[in-house]
């Protein structure tokens, strides 16, 4: 059976819509892929618009969103700007029928995440299209999808303590760019900016959060926000995680650690990973079923047997472009991303208010749904 292809537009044009564009060209052709077709580009800066639709063969370069909208009828729109200006493009792109993938994070608070998930049920009646998703590229990768499905299936035994480290590094000037390491601009530092990834693939595995204690402090950079943090956090399953995030770190590394009953899951990468990132250490006694289960966990074989061993926005890009095609939500949900933002908002409650805090203390109405820096300019 044929398909229409999905029309694509890409709004906003610096480096991170490079990747996303490359990442659309890169898609097969073939049974069981979606076809797609990148119609329009948008930028307020019209000779960098116009460098990347030329690259890119892009037929359309629009000033603005409205017009895009109107003229291209994109099917779906992916969202590179900075993080202040995700939430009132998107819910322009829901109001208008398009549905939207977005860049990390996906807002900056609970309250915009919010706003956007009422704007898709209203725009789509209850059923949709149009739908809200959230790149979190790190998900689709074939390690941590057998984690993940391993985990679920009990198979390693019960989760008992993890590590989620995101030991970066930026200097002074990567955070003199005006929009950088603000909350009304970027909504946080490393915590929200760049921990954010290696965090949703700790909920990804281990669930619902139901308490952190954390701090955060400026340490070393000339900011208002945090350039790190350090947190406890609690699962519902029992489960608990040490987590870090810092841009201090001049070894740089993300570096995730599982342990459960009858093995060790580690993964150290550091924007991407493939199968040779991960280590499994299975527990005495456990080799044989530990290993059997690695193996076989994602299809069979290495690499799983679908061409995913590697973490990439192709690789995401690709169930989206499927989901959109059978007419089925694309990853990542929002409930999904809205957990990741939650603990996010967590971490910097309790560092404000140096207390434990749970889901409950996130709640509408509370100054930490509003904003994450909860009315709080500086540490």
């Amino acid at each position: 059976m044929t398909a229409e292809p999905v029309r694509i537009a890409i709004v906003g044009t610096g480096n991170i819509a490079r990747s996303h564009a490359q990442a659309i060209a890169s898609q097969p052709g073939g049974a069981g892929a979606a076809p797609v077709t990148t119609v329009a580009a948008m930028d307020v800066d019209q000779s960098q618009l116009g460098t990347f639709c030329a690259e890119f063969g892009i037929p359309g370069g629009y000033g603005d969103l409205a017009t895009l909208l109107s003229q291209a009828r994109p099917d779906l729109v992916h969202i590179c700007t900075p993080p202040s200006t995700h939430h009132p493009i998107a819910l322009e792109c829901l109001r208008g029928g398009a549905s939207v993938l977005t860049e990390k994070p996906p807002t900056i608070s609970l309250r915009e995440f919010d706003e956007l998930v009422a704007a898709e049920r209203s725009a789509a009646g209850g059923e949709g299209p149009p739908w809200f998703a959230t790149v979190f590229q790190h998900r689709f990768g074939d390690g941590q999808r057998r984690l993940k499905k391993l985990a679920a299936s009990g198979a390693l035994g019960r989760p008992l303590i993890a590590v989620c480290h995101t030991t970066w590094f930026r200097d002074q000037a990567y955070f003199d760019v005006p929009w950088r390491g603000r909350w009304d601009t970027e909504g946080g530092g490393p915590t929200m900016g760049h921990g954010i990834h290696q965090m949703d693939m700790l909920l990804d595995v281990l669930g619902d959060w139901t308490e952190v204690s954390a701090l955060a402090r400026t340490q070393a950079r000339t900011m208002p926000t945090e350039d790190l943090s350090l947190a406890h956090v609690t699962f519902a399953n029992g489960a608990v995680a040490s987590v870090v995030n810092s841009v201090l770190s001049p070894r740089e590394e993300s570096y995730l650690r599982f342990d459960f009953e009858r093995a060790t899951v580690e993964v150290t990468h550091l924007y991407g990973y493939g199968d040779d990132d991960w280590r499994v250490t299975p527990a005495p006694g456990r080799e044989d079923d530990v290993e059997a289960a690695w193996k076989h966990a994602a299809g069979g074989g290495r690499g799983g047997g679908d061409g995913a061993a590697h973490s990439s926005h192709a690789v995401q890009f690709a169930r989206v472009l499927v989901a959109l095609r059978d007419g089925r939500r694309p990853p990542v949900t929002p409930p999904e991303a809205r957990r990741t933002m939650a603990l996010i908002a967590g971490i910097y409650a309790s560092a404000f208010t140096r207390r434990p805090v749970t889901p409950a203390d996130l709640a509408p109405g509370t100054a930490f749904y509003t904003a994450m820096n909860g009315g709080h300019e500086a540490w």
